[in-house]
């Protein structure tokens, strides 16, 4: 019989005999050393040596090779909690326990490879139909979590080469001039706070998160501006001592440069002096100190788009029929930018700008002058 914590015994020649773990397997299973002695003490004093010179030649504690990759996710977030947005976060989580942990989160890192990312990135696509755009960012997180997981383990990770799919460009709904106008009409009659705040992100392309964190202390009606320096969003609630499971969340913009200020035009104006509350603390949507979140704005913004019969809108329809708008008047596509709060001009040409066949033609109508 071994003695109780040690794996030492005595084999039918007489001999001892002791066992020491010297390494694991890329399934995680243990591979066993050993080593015999004419006594117990012997065999205990050389597994005592082995064991010492296993560790110092890993260079860290053989016990870390056994975990699994999941264990490295788990490490890696917790590592960036504090340094991320807490939607940030929510989203990262999301990603490893719906995606990532199921699929890769059982294998050993020494077992990660190109191939097994391939096959990953595939059933993402083909058998659980996500979009390109999805898998991207699936992929993005995987890549960070590799990274992380090949500088705590001892021995070095295989090479792997993650290849992101292609995006398809989908063209996103612009209203026309008519229907813009006939949202415009639909807004102004009877308008209440949450109509006006739908007309305000129609005439300066904010966000959905941004317009439901927006108060009226964010609006300058001196300098005839308004101020984004918040964003809200329901995400996964983490307060164990909570019921819910989710949570309303505030929180930086989307980006550095999305904090901004905004110039109004004077007919914005004119309105935000008629429907400015007393409490400047007070919500846009709802004139007082009580929020409406995104999920509900969604949903009345559903009704208004029925009300108006226009059909394939969403909320974001907004934000590009805005930026659409200014580059048909010849808008500086700079200051637009800085408006629309990206971090350069490409990202607004190339995702929020969509030439009308209107625009197009007068354009082509230009050529005439010089005789085509």
């Amino acid at each position: 019989m071994p003695r109780k914590g040690e794996n030492i015994f005595k084999r039918k020649d007489g001999r001892w005999e002791a066992r020491y773990i010297k390494g694991y397997d890329v399934s995680g299973k243990a591979k066993y050393g050993f080593c015999y002695g004419k006594t117990y003490t012997e065999a205990r004093n050389k597994v005592t040596v082995l064991k010492a010179h296993t560790v110092s030649a890993d260079g860290a504690n053989v016990v870390k090779s056994r975990q699994r990759f999941s264990y490295y996710c788990d490490k890696w977030l917790e590592q960036h909690k504090t340094a991320i947005k807490s939607s940030t976060y929510a989203k990262y989580n999301m990603i490893l326990e719906n995606y990532v942990k199921p699929q890769l989160g059982n294998y050993h890192p020494y077992a990660l490879s190109t191939e097994l990312v391939e096959q990953f990135k595939a059933e993402l696509l083909m058998e659980r139909g996500l979009s390109a755009k999805s898998v991207r960012d699936i992929l993005t997180v995987l890549k960070m979590t590799i990274a992380f997981t090949r500088k705590q383990i001892p021995r070095e990770m295989s090479d792997i080469e993650i290849i992101y799919p292609r995006e398809q460009r989908k063209e996103m709904r612009v209203l026309t001039q008519e229907e813009q106008e006939k949202l415009v009409q639909y807004l102004l009659s009877d308008m209440d706070f949450c109509k006006f705040g739908v007309y305000l992100a129609l005439t300066t392309g904010l966000r959905i998160g941004e317009l439901c964190a927006l108060r009226w202390s964010d609006i300058s009606m001196q300098n005839r501006t308004v101020t984004v320096s918040a964003t809200m969003q329901r995400v996964k609630n983490f307060d164990s001592t909570s019921e819910a499971k989710t949570c309303i969340s505030f929180g930086n913009p989307k980006s550095d440069t999305s904090s901004r200020t905004i110039p109004l035009t004077a007919n914005v104006a004119a309105l935000c002096k008629e429907f400015m509350p007393i409490s400047p603390s007070a919500f846009i949507l709802t004139g007082t100190e009580s929020y409406m979140e995104p999920r509900t704005l969604q949903y009345r913004f559903k009704r208004y788009m029925e009300n108006c019969g226009l059909e394939g809108v969403h909320f974001h329809t907004l934000r590009h029929t805005f930026a659409t708008r200014c580059v048909e008047v010849g808008f500086e596509i700079k200051s637009l930018s800085e408006i629309l709060g990206h971090a350069n001009t490409s990202i607004t040409l190339n995702r929020y700008v969509h030439s009308s066949m209107e625009l197009k033609r007068n354009n082509m109508d230009k050529l005439t002058a010089i005789g085509f």
